[in-house]
């Protein structure tokens, strides 16, 4: 029923156009007639009807009925030019049959004539559209816009076309570009740079602000918030340039501004091709791949055509989550998502037995840093022994890239969970000499949206009145999206080079309290009126300030400028192993005491004042059982 009506509306707007087209036509034939005075057809109605006939035949050749008169624009004049030659070249051959001697006055008369008569009426009824303003009084919501480029414009286009005009009155522009200042973009004017939002949106009583700047870095968009936050008037965004094209965005689009526009970056720019040379058409494996990390991971891998993607996690829930997103988008991809942990190392075997992965992306691990300070026991056994367990099947079945997930927080460790992850970086580095399998380390810090990140917090704690709680006022921590830190974890993955380390470049630290007051703001809440900041103090392993490299490990640039190489510390094979070795016994034991010990050498750097356990130097233990004691 509603596909009758629908197809009712459409032949009932082509009929109109129809109609009107073959009036102007009539009108044109007798018009230029009588300007060129050749009446040799004024008594020959069978020519007229003829002529229309055939001008009605050329015009639905010509497609001058598939072009909507709201949207009327160049391809709909190109058509209408083709529409008026064929016609001119139609009545000189019919003439020409019928033996009728017409000037070539009457021809140009006709052709100009013609033109503007179909022309003319499409472009008048898309003026009125997009012009309401000019043809009634302008009334609804205030609004200045920001940014006098393409998407600028459309905003603008959109805003008066009906029934948004009613809802919305665009009044300025705003542009730092000062070659635009004065300028006008459909028909608004450019009034003034950022540093004069506040100013005009007093003068002019804006009641709100569009920010229509898709290409905007976070330092940009920093920048324009602050002054709309000055002005006191509510203001919205488009998307970010990478969610929408370029002069495509309109009303729809806009929303409130997010705190990831104030963090994210300038788009980066990848090397697609070996990439996808190092993805397409092999066997994929992702552990912890129904994580944060991990699940963006597996989206961005299915888009590069794999043979086959093989997902490990121990969460029931995110593996089935990822999976059933991946299956709805990448039917055709052969995805196997296993229930299971890094440290089951039978069920490990059958996995790499079956599907004989070629890339591995080791991302399983567990990360929270106040809660792993008092599961010591379980962060070594997760995140050391199951790397190490995954790392030595990879070799035994010969995988050609394995790719270990690091974090800043392993360098310099003064928790746990980062002395661990380094624990994880000495022993992939070093195992890379030891086996024909090309081991990778790629690291970095916070990524925005992740789970038990302090930006889910905030957003918690603002749902619930505050107060926002920061553990110190001169906190900072690097933030990178997700999307961002997977694309340049794949990036790296191509960059192979004796075991290095691959350290994403994180731009500036962001302080915490910045964070806090700007979720407020942006919340529409007014910060320590509103909502509250309150300091609770550095918890346990927590720094003030993370790093990205060592003292000790020289660093260099690779070939992408958002990708650093810090060189590999080399450690004696021997007495890595049997560290390792002892801290498998350790764990069977359930020792927390030596394992805290055995931590401490093999990750030296590793500072922690709060200790909990006794330490046992390893030359008061006398007696090592072997493996074969503990299994």
């Amino acid at each position: 029923m509603q596909l009758s009506i629908d197809a009712i509306n459409k032949w009932s707007k082509r009929s109109i156009a129809f109609i009107s087209d073959l009036v102007f036509t009539g009108i044109a034939l007798v018009s230029a007639q009588w300007l060129s005075n050749n009446f040799l057809w004024e008594n020959n109605l069978f020519f007229f009807i003829t002529i229309l006939c055939l001008q009605c035949l050329v015009y639905f050749t010509c497609g001058l009925y598939r072009g909507i008169w709201r949207f009327a624009s160049i391809p709909d004049l190109m058509r209408i030019l083709r529409a008026v030659f064929l016609s001119i070249t139609i009545i000189f051959i019919f003439a020409q049959y019928e033996n009728l001697k017409f000037s070539a006055n009457l021809y140009l008369a006709y052709a100009l004539l013609l033109l503007p008569c179909l022309a003319g009426p499409r472009i008048l009824y898309r003026w009125f559209r997009d012009y309401p303003h000019l043809f009634s009084q302008g009334k609804g919501k205030r609004v200045l816009v920001i940014g006098a480029g393409s998407a600028g414009e459309g905003i603008i286009r959109d805003l008066r076309r009906a029934p948004l005009n009613k809802k919305f009155l665009p009044i300025g522009l705003i542009d730092d570009d000062r070659r635009r200042r004065g300028c006008e973009v459909q028909g608004i004017r450019v009034l003034g740079r950022c540093e004069d939002i506040t100013k005009i949106c007093k003068q002019l009583k804006i009641e709100l602000i569009l920010i229509a700047i898709p290409s905007a870095d976070s330092t940009q968009m920093r920048q324009i918030v602050n002054h709309c936050e000055q002005s006191k008037v509510a203001f919205r965004t488009l998307p970010n340039i990478k969610d929408i094209a370029d002069g495509t965005a309109g009303v729809n689009s806009l929303r409130e501004v997010l705190i990831e526009d104030l963090l994210g970056r300038e788009q980066i720019k990848l090397d697609w091709k070996s990439i996808e040379y190092s993805i397409a058409d092999k066997a994929v494996l992702v552990t912890g791949g129904g994580g944060s990390i991990g699940s963006e991971l597996c989206r961005q891998i299915a888009q590069l055509r794999p043979r086959a993607l093989i997902i490990i996690d121990n969460n029931e829930y995110n593996i089935y989550k990822i999976d059933l997103a991946l299956r709805q988008k990448f039917q055709h991809l052969s995805i196997y998502p296993h229930l299971c942990s890094v440290t089951d190392r039978s069920e490990l075997t059958k996995i790499f037995s079956k599907y004989k992965p070629e890339v591995i992306f080791h991302v399983a691990a567990y990360k929270h840093v106040p809660l792993l300070e008092n599961h010591l026991r379980i962060a070594i056994y997760n995140n050391i022994l199951g790397t190490q367990y995954v790392a030595e099947l990879a070799s035994q079945f010969k995988v050609k890239t394995f790719v270990l997930i690091s974090t800043d927080k392993a360098v310099n460790p003064t928790n746990v969970m980062g002395a661990t992850k380094r624990a994880c970086e000495v022993f992939c580095q070093n195992y890379n000499r030891q086996s024909e399998t090309q081991f990778i380390t790629v690291r970095f810090g916070n990524v925005l949206e992740s789970t038990g990140s302090v930006i889910p917090l905030f957003r918690t704690q603002l749902l619930n009145g505050g107060p926002l709680t920061v553990t110190h006022q001169d906190i900072s921590r690097y933030f990178m999206t997700i999307p961002e830190a997977s694309q340049l974890i794949l990036q790296a993955a191509t960059m192979y080079k004796d075991g290095d380390i691959f350290v994403l470049d994180m731009g500036q630290p962001i302080q915490i309290r910045y964070l806090a007051e700007q979720m407020i703001k942006l919340s529409g809440n007014i910060v320590g009126k509103d909502i509250q900041i309150q300091f609770i103090g550095l918890r346990p392993g927590e720094k003030l300030h993370e790093e990205l490299f060592h003292k000790n490990e020289p660093i260099d640039d690779t070939t992408h400028p958002k990708i650093k190489r810090a060189k590999v510390r080399l450690y004696d094979w021997d007495k890595l192993k049997r560290i390792l070795e002892e801290i498998e016994i350790a764990y069977h034991r359930n020792d927390e005491a030596r394992l805290f010990s055995l931590l401490h050498e093999l990750v030296p750097e590793y500072t922690n004042k709060q200790n909990p356990y006794q330490i046992i130097p390893p030359s008061q233990e006398n007696f090592l059982p072997s493996l074969s004691e503990v299994h």
